[in-house]
C-alpha cells in the first residue's frame, strides 16, 4: 500500500459542452475535450503547468507568461 502524497488533481465537466477542466495541485489548469489527454496533462507534472501567483488570484506564475487555456 502507498501512503498518499496530498497532491489535490481536480477535473471538471463543463455542463453544456465537451470540455473538462482540470486544475493541478500546483495550481495550474487546462482545459481539454479528450479525458486522456487531460489525465496525461495532469500525471506530466511539472512539464506544460505554471503555476499561479498565489498573491494573485487566478493569475500566472510569471507574468511574462502568455495566459491561455493550455489548448
Amino acid at each position: 500500500m502507498t501512503s498518499p502524497t496530498g497532491e489535490i488533481y481536480r477535473i471538471d465537466w463543463l455542463p453544456g459542452t465537451d470540455v473538462l477542466h482540470g486544475t493541478c495541485h500546483c495550481g495550474a489548469e487546462h482545459s481539454a475535450e479528450d479525458p486522456i489527454e487531460m489525465w496525461e496533462w495532469m500525471l506530466g507534472h511539472p512539464e506544460g503547468h505554471t503555476p499561479r501567483d498565489p498573491y494573485v488570484p487566478n493569475g500566472p506564475h510569471d507574468p511574462h507568461v502568455p495566459q491561455g487555456n493550455g489548448s
